[in-house]
């Protein structure tokens, strides 16, 4: 089964790896990319991207001739995506275990940053019954 591991970090308009030494910020690329070979290796990983940071983003909608229309940046909020991992697993629990080691990636000093990983899963399709 599909699931989609989603990074959630700082409150948004913070700086990015915030009191980081240049060390530390590479020290934490590597374990993340040591964690996409590993599941490369294990034949799990589906996709993982880095996102760019809020100040960067746009709302968009539809306008009344369909036209998309932005609206700034994205809102103030308490976090934001930071990056996802989809894996292909036997079960929720194997889900449960890779968000786990990509929350104790290193920060600051090595220390383990324990973040929230946000873990769904991704569905098929709709139910037969709207199809």
């Amino acid at each position: 089964m599909k699931y989609i591991l989603m990074m959630n970090t700082m409150k948004a308009g913070a700086v990015g790896f915030p009191g980081w030494s240049e060390q530390d910020v590479r020290n934490h690329i590597q374990y993340m990319m040591a964690l996409n070979r590993e599941l490369k290796s294990s034949g799990e990983f589906v996709l993982a991207e880095g996102l760019s940071f809020p100040n960067e983003a746009r709302q968009v909608r539809a306008g009344k001739d369909g036209l998309p229309v932005t609206d700034g940046v994205f809102p103030e909020s308490k976090e934001f995506l930071a990056g996802f991992w989809i894996v292909n697993v036997a079960s929720a629990e194997r889900a449960y275990a890779i968000a786990a080691k990509a929350s104790a990636a290193p920060g600051a000093n090595g220390a383990p940053l324990n973040m929230p990983i946000e873990v769904r899963s991704v569905q098929a399709g709709p139910p037969p019954e709207f199809l």
